[in-house]
């Protein structure tokens, strides 16, 4: 875990050996003023030497400056390193998100990959920080006052070696204790950003449904659970401070009364045992802040733990060592494919789907609700991989392709639209950053986009709020679809995609698509037969497997899921808008 987390360190290394050496000479400093506090009060005070005083004085001014530079110079680096560090571990993390399949991230929720790179990367750093500066200064700055105590007074050093294990005996009992408690509020931290995140999301359903009561209730109770869980660990390493205070005022009262024994009979001056009580708060303090690194790490644990778990999730798809890198036609081939989401489920989601698709055709694709019809469109472009059997484009095995190569010639225009912050014009460019502003024209009207663009005052640069939710449905189809066609694909996939636009612009848009894109292989997913009817062919999935497949009048004629789709559908319908429709065809 550790090695894994070290390596976001990179550049920063140099910083990060500097801070220990600058807090080396810092802590030598601090270790040497109390030997010469001790020959300032024999020799100078005691012995009324006023220029030893002046002496000593100066030379201890000169170790006190001395100290401050390596410290301040310490604060420096380590700050560099500390952010450094971070810096890159967010980008490693989210670097490596993009990597991952569907498939991958189905392990994780949305709002735990959240979490992890936001609070726990931040408990990471922290820890990082901690360990870079106390957990090297107090270590270093016990050792070298506890020799300097030995060399003063081994009768009281001694008593320093029998203090320091019970006090780490007991931090790490503390550790040990609150360890998993902070594990699990970790966990109910990944649960409450799902709550505000669906909450958010959702806002207009939230509204309309008059359900702030309900959603704030369900907000309170995990915020509840974090208060619970938090309080629990922080009671339990609430015992760390007394302890150290105990230990503290102990060892300082035995100093006194041992000391003083000394001094009064000759074997120790007042200015050593001065020093001693210097080197005795070093030590001490020391450990009061090691305990502080303690709880630091202890939290930090649990967050290091979460983060190397996703890093050291492996892609489960990915570009082959000598990948095919041209993809020349549209074909598509299913041969017996069958799918699973993942080895543990009872059955399959798609099986034996035996499917050929020459380059150019359209393709319509029907069927009932967890029918497995987004599952089958989205084995050819890799967002997941066939459980069994293989599927080839343009005549080969799509796990030969480099991934680039594949996915640049495959558009998808997902059920769900995904547009991000920006202007209209900066989506569009997703699919082509080189296009012209005349090929961007050009592909919304294509998809019955530019007429409603250019009703915005800003036109193409008309900016889009998160998700664009300044959109309407339909409006937000028909973007994704012109952003598809940009990238100009051997294939292009519509799932479900027009299915928030009227029947007269869904046709329009299909008209065009065999007008201006008849060597392209279009696949197309939709509830509504009118979507697929005109289809060189129209697949029928019922629960994962391909019960039949032909063209609009075969199907009509012989399937029943089929024909009850149909029939439910234009039972009723407007006559003046079906003869439109076909008009237009």
């Amino acid at each position: 875990m550790l090695g894994t987390l070290l390596q976001s360190v990179r550049e920063y290394k140099k910083d990060s050996w500097l801070t220990p050496l600058f807090l080396l000479g810092e802590v030598a400093m601090e270790v040497i003023i109390p030997l010469f506090m001790a020959e300032l009060i024999d020799q100078g005070i005691s012995g009324g030497q006023m220029n030893l005083i002046v002496k000593y004085g100066l030379i201890l001014v000169l170790f006190a400056l001395v100290s401050l530079i390596f410290g301040a110079l310490a604060g420096k680096h380590s700050a560099i390193a500390m952010a450094g560090f971070g810096k890159n571990l967010r980008y490693d993390l989210f670097r490596h998100v993009q990597r991952l399949s569907y498939a991958n991230m189905d392990k994780f929720s949305t709002s735990g990959v959240v979490t992890r790179l936001t609070t726990d990367i931040t408990h990471v750093q922290n820890a990082f920080l901690m360990i870079l500066r106390i957990a090297f200064r107090s270590p270093v700055m016990m050792i070298l006052a506890t020799i300097m105590t030995f060399q003063i007074s081994p009768a009281i050093a001694m008593w320093f070696l029998i203090v320091v294990p019970i006090l780490a005996v007991g931090m790490l009992i503390i550790m040990k204790l609150s360890f998993p408690i902070f594990e699990r509020a970790f966990g109910s931290y990944d649960e409450l950003n799902q709550v505000v995140q669906e909450n958010v999301r959702g806002i207009r359903v939230v509204k309309s449904y008059v359900r702030e009561e309900h959603e704030i209730s369900k907000f309170q109770a995990v915020s509840l659970r974090i208060f619970t869980q938090m309080a629990k660990a922080e009671r339990i390493l609430s015992y760390e401070l007394p302890l150290m205070q105990v230990i503290l005022y102990a060892v300082m009262l035995l100093i006194s009364w041992i000391g003083a024994k000394l001094v009064v009979s000759g074997s120790m001056t007042t200015g050593e045992l001065t020093s001693i009580f210097a080197y005795s708060m070093q030590i001490l303090m020391s450990l009061m802040t090691l305990g502080i690194v303690v709880i630091v790490i202890a939290i930090a644990r649990a967050s290091a733990g979460r983060i190397t778990d996703l890093l050291n999730e492996e892609p489960d798809i990915v570009s082959p060592h000598s990948p095919v890198t041209e993809l020349l036609t549209g074909e598509v081939e299913f041969r017996n494919v069958s799918f699973r989401y993942s080895s543990k489920a009872t059955r399959d989601a798609l099986s034996g789907i035996n499917l050929h698709i020459h380059s150019g055709q359209t393709i319509g694709i029907i069927g009932a609700a967890g029918s497995a019809k987004s599952t089958l469109v989205q084995l050819i472009p890799r967002l997941y991989d066939a459980s069994e059997g293989e599927v080839l484009v343009s005549g080969t095995n799509v796990k030969q392709y480099e991934l680039r190569v594949l996915r640049n010639q495959v558009a998808m225009v997902l059920q769900k639209n995904v547009l991000f912050e920006g202007t209209i014009k900066e989506n569009l460019r997703w699919g082509n950053e080189a296009a012209t502003d005349e090929e961007l024209v050009e592909a919304c009207k294509a998809a019955q986009a530019h007429e409603f663009i250019s009703a915005f005052p800003d036109g193409y640069a008309t900016r889009l709020t998160q998700g664009g939710s300044n959109l309407s449905g339909g409006q937000k189809q028909r973007l994704c679809i012109a952003r598809a066609l940009l990238k100009k694909p051997r294939i292009l996939i519509l799932d479900d995609s027009t299915s928030a636009v009227d029947t007269r612009t869904d046709a329009m848009i299909r008209r065009v698509f065999r007008e201006s894109i008849p060597h392209t292989t279009k696949i197309i997913i939709a509830q509504r037969i009118a979507s697929v009817e005109d289809a060189d062919q129209i697949i029928v999935l019922d629960e994962g497997k391909m019960v039949d497949k032909g063209t609009h009048q075969e199907l009509l004629g012989r399937s029943a899921i089929y024909q009850q789709a149909y029939y439910t559908q234009t039972k009723g319908e407007d006559e003046h808008e079906h003869a439109a429709e076909h008009e237009l065809r």
